[in-house]
């Protein structure tokens, strides 16, 4: 997939996908959907842009409803809404909120179940990230601020979707290449990847038992809004290009990893880690 030049910009966190240039790839009108997800509920963190947004279109292809949930960025949100409605009418719910709030992601799992009436997909994908030169720039309120947004979150959104996840029900966490590789500005954020990683293995033996998979995704350079909400301009226009295929992905190109996880075709897969990354080998 050809990439169009990026030039230099920034944004603030956490920044809009309605104004970056130029805009990701979220969805492919040429491919067709095979009702892999027919009926299904799909609960999805982050869900307003990006890799998320991504995810929630390619569930709509498939026959899926879904959640989004998101923090501020309510154009983003509805128009991830308006084309799982109106270009695959499937029905969306967004819901606005900080998913480092336990009571806040209980209130959002009980509004999706009780709008669609059960919840069959949970997609854990929410996270920031804030490029940090110095470990004296960490301090204790960042830790505790990225942690709840990336880890904390995970843990309040799965205690909330388990009484209403059934056997054959999927779990997908979204980690990083960061998780394995490391990013020396990224040290806060590499960490809470990485114990995502160690929670999405340890979930998964958990809940075997109870025939819910549990899996994750750890993409690598994707064009999302972390992208020029977190990087100085120049980093942003070269973004990706020290990677094997030589260029940053699009969420579209990710967005599959989720649907082929929350299907029965990977049925016989949990505690397992796809990497969509441009080709790093990560031995994980």
């Amino acid at each position: 997939m050809a990439e169009k030049v990026r030039p230099e910009q920034e944004q603030d966190q956490p920044g809009r996908e309605s104004e970056m240039q130029p805009q990701p790839i979220y969805d492919d009108p040429t491919l067709k959907g095979a009702d892999r997800l027919r009926d299904k509920v799909a609960f999805i963190t982050g869900g307003d842009s990006g890799i998320g947004r991504a995810v929630a279109v390619a569930f709509a292809r498939e026959g899926a409803d879904v959640a989004i949930v998101y923090l501020e960025e309510g154009d983003d949100a509805e128009e991830t809404r308006r084309v799982v409605e109106q270009e695959y009418g499937r029905r969306c719910l967004n819901i606005a909120g900080d998913v480092g709030d336990e009571a806040f992601c209980k209130d959002s799992i009980t509004r999706c179940v009780e709008h669609f009436g059960k919840l069959d997909i949970l997609v854990n994908n929410a996270a920031e990230q804030h490029v940090r030169d110095d470990l004296a720039d960490i301090h204790y309120e960042d830790l505790d601020r990225i942690f709840r947004t990336n880890v904390f979150s995970m843990f309040y959104c799965v205690g909330a979707a388990l009484p209403h996840l059934k056997p054959g029900s999927s779990i997908i966490n979204t980690t990083s290449i960061t998780a394995y590789q490391g990013n020396p500005q990224l040290i806060d954020y590499s960490s809470t990847k990485g114990a995502i990683l160690a929670y999405t293995r340890a979930l998964s033996q958990r809940l075997a038992s109870d025939e819910i998979r549990v899996n994750g995704v750890a993409p690598g350079p994707i064009w999302t809004p972390l992208i020029p909400a977190s990087f100085p301009g120049e980093k942003v226009a070269s973004f990706g290009e020290d990677k094997p295929l030589g260029r940053a992905g699009q969420p579209v190109e990710v967005a599959p990893c989720y649907v082929f996880l929350a299907s029965r075709e990977s049925s016989y897969m949990t505690g397992q880690v796809l990497h969509p990354n441009g080709g790093v080998v990560v031995n994980g």
